[in-house]
């Protein structure tokens, strides 16, 4: 497991928003540090790739609506209520775009699971180096 230090806002929007262009909005940007341990190399070990992806699944269903089959705003609000998670409004708009690839507002299983590996610094920063620490599958690399 690789551990690292993140401002609290490039985890609420992704590690990733200036590499699509996004500007991470004014009100998001705190000061706060936290440390964040990255748990999908070791997830991948232990499970192998179908297993990780299929718990990825099983994460997007947890939090989609079921009626519409994407993770919508109210489905993501009601469930982070759920969950016991206090998060703004405007943080989950911005988890969503970070996400939204097609531009509806809301995220396919695929998109989810798209940035859900966007969202793991070691998989997406350094695959290489993650895949001889933890012996990662080499499906995923």
């Amino acid at each position: 497991m690789t551990s690292y230090h993140y401002p609290l806002h490039t985890v609420i929007t992704g590690a990733c928003s200036s590499d699509f262009g996004r500007q991470i909005p004014r009100e998001m940007e705190l000061d706060y540090l936290l440390d964040f341990e990255d748990y999908f190399p070791s997830m991948i070990l232990r499970m192998g790739a179908e297993g990780f992806i299929g718990e990825l699944c099983n994460g997007f269903r947890l939090l989609m609506d079921v009626n519409k089959g994407l993770i919508t705003f109210e489905s993501l609000k009601i469930n982070c209520y759920l969950l016991g998670l206090d998060v703004r409004d405007d943080e989950l708009v911005g988890m969503l775009m970070e996400g939204d690839l097609d531009g509806d507002g809301a995220l396919s299983q695929m998109e989810f699971c798209i940035l859900m590996f966007r969202l793991s610094p070691c998989l997406m920063d350094s695959p290489k180096m993650c895949s001889t620490q933890v012996g990662a599958d080499p499906m995923l690399m």
